[in-house]
């Protein structure tokens, strides 16, 4: 194991500095020029996030750090953008807590499927302060070479198919997507569906030649990329309440003076709040967009048995995660 992280970590410094020659005259002058990969439109509330953290860090160190943005995977799918930070080859990228455990495991208890009693809840305890959050991020940065940089809310995420769905057994045989990670899979499983994983790139094409039947996401998510012209109705499941992870290479990181570090936090956290509350405030107007583009909208009062997809979901995660993250399960219900 030593030895793989050694290994791990010099092919980790490679990459990075394999990245960051073309700028060496630059950084001899504390100046960065760093790119931002990340899979969302440009136009959604969580790509714009990624342009407000651009222009807050120019602001912030007078031009000395510029982040380049690039959105809707040009510089990878999901699990390429992680492990393109871990390596170095990205700068920044942001993703989900479960796509995040496929390079470190434990990260994956953050998405795990109604865990948080409220927004305030999890927003305490994805904090890069909170001692959850502090204690994962010390592991994310030992196994993978990247760093938290702040998380901000991604939303509360609700089934969508073509068909009505009130029930587990409604879903029986039925295939939703899934992020590709334990914890989404269970959580789809947990439904009462055959989950399967699909890359988010690939979910329009997905939906619209019948691979699958349904997906689940945000309702800003249903919004930004037009989901109801290949979704007939979205079900009020309300299985996970989610942040999305913003990382950035631990290495470049280090790179930094304390000054351009401080600099980059207080960008961090004017981000995090605004977006976090914007997307809070667009909640229930996007649900009434997807009303108004025809999609019908299936929650508790027309039917839908919440408690029934809570029990099968919560059932699976017992089986399968207590052992593995039972402590942070304890600690993030003690968080308050």
């Amino acid at each position: 194991m030593v030895i793989q992280k050694k290994i791990r970590h010099l092919a980790t410094t490679l990459a990075a500095a394999a990245s960051f020659a073309v700028m060496a005259n630059a950084v001899q002058a504390q100046e960065y020029e760093l790119s931002y990969g990340h899979m969302n439109s440009p136009t959604s509330v969580v790509g714009m996030q990624a342009d407000w953290l651009a222009e807050e860090v120019a602001k912030n160190t007078n031009g000395a750090v510029k982040i380049d943005v690039y959105p809707s995977s040009q510089l990878g799918k999901i699990q390429e953008l992680a492990e393109g930070v871990s390596m170095g080859s990205i700068a920044l990228s942001h993703n989900t807590a479960g796509a995040l455990s496929s390079l470190y495991e434990d990260f994956g208890v953050l998405d795990t499927p109604y865990l948080y009693r409220d927004y305030d809840h999890l927003m305490k305890v994805v904090d890069i302060n909170s001692p959850v959050m502090s204690q994962l991020n010390e592991g994310l940065i030992e196994n993978t070479g990247m760093r938290v940089l702040y998380a901000f809310y991604f939303g509360t995420r609700q089934l969508t198919a073509n068909m009505a769905v009130k029930t587990p057994a409604d879903l029986a045989g039925v295939k939703i997507r899934a992020i590709p990670s334990p914890v989404y899979l269970t959580a789809v499983e947990g439904l009462g569906a055959a989950p399967v994983p699909v890359d988010w790139s690939e979910v329009p094409t997905a939906l619209a030649t019948g691979i699958v039947q349904g997906q689940e996401n945000p309702v800003n998510v249903a919004v930004d990329h037009k989901l109801y012209d290949v979704q007939s109705h979205m079900m009020l499941t309300g299985h996970i309440s989610a942040a999305e992870i913003v990382v950035i290479n631990e290495d470049l990181w280090q790179s930094f003076s304390p000054e351009i570090q401080d600099a980059i936090n207080k960008a961090a956290e004017t981000v995090r709040q605004k977006a976090s509350q914007m997307i809070l405030d667009k909640e229930a107007g996007d649900l009434q967009k997807l009303k108004d583009a025809g999609m019908t909208i299936i929650g508790p009062d027309d039917g839908l048995d919440v408690a029934a997809f809570r029990a099968g979901v919560e059932k699976l995660v017992h089986e399968r995660f207590d052992e593995k993250y039972g402590k942070y399960f304890e600690e993030i219900a003690a968080v308050k």
